[in-house]
């Protein structure tokens, strides 16, 4: 199986043209500050820079991405550095949703195989019969027999069996974390990149 067919789940590509003459060491030396973290560790050799984060705090800007390569390249109107940046966020962000479904169809199902156990087994449920209080008992305050439970209270207990909705509800809270996270972040970390390298 091609890998690239699926790798752009956690995976992100872009590129960011440098300024006019601009060397790829200025371009690095610019970028550096991003790659000294905290849990980061990066090297260069030549046009190229691979950095891997592990544990890293919030605070920083590029803490989605767990590692990547960036490449100083020459472009039709001039050198351009292109990223290949890989999130484990993304990934789980979208596997999520598939468990929470596959937690839904697993509940439908067991509903289904319980619902004819269940109507049999109140076909063959005698009804309850109340048995009035002895009146010795009566006398020392004894507590009067619990009622037979009214349709009411029988259709209550019947609503507290599992649902699959809570598990769609987070399915979908899932799903809307991916698909904004992964093209806000492609667009947040393109914007960083640019900024840096075209500061004054």
């Amino acid at each position: 199986m091609n890998t690239r067919l699926i790798n752009w789940i956690w995976h992100v590509r872009g590129s960011v043209p440098l300024a006019p003459a601009q060397s790829s060491a200025d371009a690095f030396d610019r970028l550096d500050p991003l790659f000294r973290e905290f849990g980061t560790s990066h090297e260069r050799v030549s046009d190229t820079l691979i950095f891997r984060k592990k544990n890293q705090p919030a605070q920083d800007k590029m803490s989605i991405f767990d590692s990547g390569v960036l490449k100083i390249e020459k472009g039709s109107t001039g050198p351009v550095l292109r990223y290949h940046l890989t999130s484990r966020a993304l990934l789980f962000c979208f596997l999520m949703p598939l468990m929470f479904l596959g937690v839904a169809q697993f509940t439908i199902a067991l509903a289904k195989f319980e619902k004819p156990a269940t109507e049999a087994a109140k076909k063959h449920t005698p009804k309850p019969v109340v048995v009035p209080l002895n009146p010795i008992d009566k006398a020392l305050g004894a507590p009067e027999p619990e009622k037979p439970k009214k349709d009411k209270d029988k259709k209550k207990d019947e609503d507290k069996k599992p649902s699959p909705t809570p598990a769609y509800v987070f399915a979908a809270i899932f799903a809307t974390l991916y698909g904004v996270g992964r093209v806000l972040e492609a667009r947040l970390v393109r914007s960083l990149f640019k900024k840096r390298l075209l500061a004054a």
